[in-house]
């Protein structure tokens, strides 16, 4: 049996599947054969077509605050980081955002930022409550770090819909590398399933290449990933940033990402899965590439021109000067150059339950992880 053939063979089996082992990782991740690659990414789109067609989800993407009370060593907005130049927005410039995105067909806002404490339960929950009221139609995502399990519930109660929270990577050791002492990969991990318990849809994720990244650490996301079945994940290439400890540290790679997404769409069939900026801002095709790859949701930033450059968490990051409406008719153009359809929809996560044809396919190749499935028959 040719290498090809083999690889082949594994995508066919992960696809059945929908799980991996550590060796298949290795194989997919470190193979040279290119037409192999090809099949993995055309595997994963298609997958991701089974469930979404050909439908990209849009998500207005709101950076409020550069302020954090953490020090992640591969954050440029990072507490001890004293060239960032700190900014908040008021609850009226995050209410004009909402509006501006409205009017473009936005259905989701995520509210993103850092670890900010001037942004209290009550501030929080005003704004989420403020933008439910005035667009009932629309979702509101939350990406603002590890809070307690009441926090997140009184954010929920306000009319949260939905919460991101990467987890960087599920190996203590890396985790240690990546964060300062204080911060606990145990916590983050409490976290996510708090937010699940409390009903959210849940995302997860990590960098790919960031130090210290192994394909054994990277394989620990992925059985992380499988054991908490979140509504989302999101992956992205690590880029450094020149005011942090990382600065000299390699960024990774266009080519590793995009098989890393193709790998989850394979393994989380329905899972929402964006094609990140940082995709993007490596590689003029970025973002294209990962929708090909098996992602279905871009993030154009509907933040102020006059903050978006200071929001940074990593170098060379693109689109900072541009309007919100040039960004969504640009990202609405970029999808339909590769055959995608930008929808104005919230793009809720797609029931996880499964066909009689997809239990009978699981069955059929005597997967151990059939038995975590509810099938529909």
């Amino acid at each position: 049996m040719t290498e090809n053939t083999a690889i082949i063979k594994i995508i066919d089996e992960i696809k059945a599947c929908r799980n991996i082992t550590l060796e298949q990782l290795h194989m997919l991740l470190e193979t040279d054969d290119m037409q192999a690659v090809d099949y993995l990414r055309k595997s994963a789109s298609e997958k991701a077509h089974e469930t979404y067609g050909n439908q990209v989800f849009i998500r207005g993407l709101i950076e409020f605050t550069n302020y954090c009370k953490n020090d992640c060593l591969y954050c440029g907005i990072r507490h001890s980081n004293t060239h960032a130049d700190r900014y908040r927005l008021s609850t009226e410039q995050i209410m004009a955002c909402c509006e501006s995105g409205y009017e473009l067909g936005f259905r989701t806002f995520v509210l993103q930022g850092g670890e900010d404490p001037y942004y209290t339960d009550e501030r929080i929950c005003g704004i989420v409550s403020g933008i439910k009221a005035r667009y009932p139609d629309c979702a509101v995502t939350l990406s603002i770090g590890e809070k307690s399990k009441e926090s997140y519930q009184s954010y929920f109660d306000a009319g949260a819909d939905r919460y991101l929270l990467r987890h960087e990577t599920a190996d203590e050791k890396h985790y240690s590398r990546l964060h300062p002492a204080e911060m606990s990969l145990a916590d983050r991990k409490q976290c996510l399933w708090d937010l699940k318990e409390i009903g959210y849809q849940v995302g997860c994720g990590f960098m790919v290449g960031s130090p210290g990244q192994t394909v054994e650490t990277l394989y620990e996301d992925l059985q992380f990933i499988k054991k908490l079945e979140p509504h989302m994940v999101g992956i992205g290439p690590f880029i450094s940033q020149k005011d942090t400890p990382f600065a000299n540290e390699k960024s990774g790679t266009m080519d590793e990402t995009l098989r890393l997404l193709s790998i989850i769409r394979l393994i989380h069939p329905k899972v929402l899965l964006p094609a990140t900026t940082a995709l993007g801002t490596i590689h003029p095709l970025g973002r294209e590439k990962g929708i090909q790859s098996g992602a279905n949701v871009v993030m154009p930033n509907l933040s102020p021109v006059n903050v978006r450059d200071k929001y940074k968490l990593y170098d060379n990051k693109i689109c900072t000067g541009d309007e919100a409406a040039e960004c969504r008719y640009c990202m609405e153009n970029r999808m339909k150059s590769i055959g995608y359809q930008v929808v104005v929809s919230r793009g809720d996560y797609a029931d996880m339950t499964i066909s009689a044809a997809d239990s009978n396919a699981l069955a059929a190749h005597n997967c151990e992880c059939t038995e975590r499935y509810k099938f529909k028959i």
